[in-house]
């Protein structure tokens, strides 16, 4: 039996890009601090994909995917 996920594409998206706006309009920084030094999108991706991103190289190359600007 697959374990259901405690979040779903549609939430892990939203919040994704919650946070990606938020990086660009303050660049780099929101209510919770420095984004370099967040744990959100690694909290995240815990959550929707099962990854658990712990090492500081790891969790950069995360974000500098999601921070770019397309």
């Amino acid at each position: 039996m697959k374990k259901k996920k405690p979040i779903n594409k549609e939430i892990f998206n939203k919040e994704i890009s919650m946070c990606k706006k938020l990086f660009q309009k303050n660049k780099g920084k929101c209510a919770w601090g420095k984004c370099k030094d967040c744990g959100v999108i690694p909290f995240l991706y815990k959550l929707h994909k099962g990854e658990f991103l712990e090492k500081h190289t790891e969790i950069k190359k995360v974000k500098d995917k999601i921070f770019r600007q397309d």
